[in-house]
């Protein structure tokens, strides 16, 4: 007899915060929460929870192949970029069941200047982008450290003497690429383990903080769609991946960001999947071992979600109470 998809093991790696998407994968099979925090709030929504060793540890992989053993882990999903390429790297030697992509596409998407010369290599849309030493194009600019991550120091600067004081005050490596002058939107795409690209669902950015988006709207933009395909299907990623972009007035569509892991606005593919084909669920059923045939532009829109804090009280084993401020309202309409 088949195993039930409760009896597959799905390791979730630096869950940090991301208790929608630990407690998705909760709903469809034995979630294992592994991050080195014993406070991060996500490891709360799994079946277990592990703290493990960081990720520049030699114990790190041996820790996380021990879990795979102990809970018949088939899928090992991060769901942050720290460990993109280790990951890559132990997928490729078969030590870890891991939805990444090769470890030369994980280290390349990690450095924001490589993304971009990795993206014109490859004929894809992307804004002009330089290292700080050479010439700009034009202005304003945008001056980014090539590994941030969150929106984190990030400037706009209107000339040169305001682009190199940026690069200066950042402190680290960084790059100038073109201002954008037009709408940001997100592209969440799923792809199997041949590097086929599953679907590629779009949304709007209405709001973000720390570059998360905590507001927007999933539409259907056929161009888009298109974009995300060809962007998955061209780096043959393997599982989620988001996929940021912008439409200029001048040059069109040009890809700021390639995250090979889950967008920070994880609800929007969520609710706009179609029954049965919610990420965490394919994820799930390729772990099973089931071949899911694409379906590419598949879902419902237009589609708007808003997030909100919530929290969790803990006693002095760090175990959860179960006491909570109180439980939010009923957020439909009565009648």
């Amino acid at each position: 007899m088949a195993p039930s998809k409760r009896d597959i093991g799905v390791l979730l790696t630096g869950v940090g915060k991301r208790y929608d998407i630990v407690s998705a994968f909760a709903q469809h099979a034995t979630a294992v929460a592994a991050d080195p925090s014993p406070l991060a709030p996500a490891q709360y929504a799994a079946d277990h929870r592990y703290a493990v060793p960081r990720i520049d540890d030699p114990g790190y992989v041996p820790a996380l192949r021990e879990l795979c053993e102990r809970h018949g882990v088939r899928a090992v999903v991060p769901l942050t970029d720290l460990d993109l390429e280790v990951l890559a790297v132990a997928r490729a030697a078969g030590e870890l069941p891991a939805f990444v992509p090769d470890p030369e596409i994980a280290r390349a998407t990690f450095d924001k200047y490589e993304t971009h010369l990795l993206l014109e290599r490859l004929g894809l849309p992307t804004p002009p982008t330089v290292l700080p030493a050479e010439s700009v194009e034009s202005f304003p600019v945008m001056v980014k450290p090539r590994w941030g991550s969150g929106a984190r120091s990030i400037h706009r600067a209107a000339d040169s003497r305001a682009a190199d004081f940026f690069v200066e005050y950042i402190g680290e490596p960084a790059m100038v690429q073109k201002l954008m002058d037009g709408p940001e939107f997100s592209i969440d795409t799923l792809s199997d383990l041949e590097g086929r690209c599953l679907n590629a669902i779009p949304r709007t950015m209405i709001e973000s903080r720390g570059g998360e988006s905590i507001k927007g709207t999933v539409i259907a933009d056929n161009e888009l769609v298109d974009l995300g395909r060809r962007v998955a299907e061209a780096l043959c990623v393997r599982g989620p991946c988001t996929i940021q972009v912008f439409r200029d007035k001048d040059i069109g569509l040009g890809i700021t960001d390639v995250n090979t892991r889950f967008g920070g606005a994880f609800p929007a593919p969520m609710y706009a999947a179609r029954e049965g084909r919610t990420y965490p669920e394919l994820i799930v059923r390729m772990a099973c071992g089931e071949s899911i045939e694409p379906h590419v532009g598949e879902f419902r829109a237009p589609i708007t979600f808003t997030r909100y804090y919530w929290q969790l009280e803990l006693d002095e084993e760090l175990r959860p109470t179960g006491r909570d401020i109180g439980e939010p309202p009923d957020p439909r309409p009565p009648g």
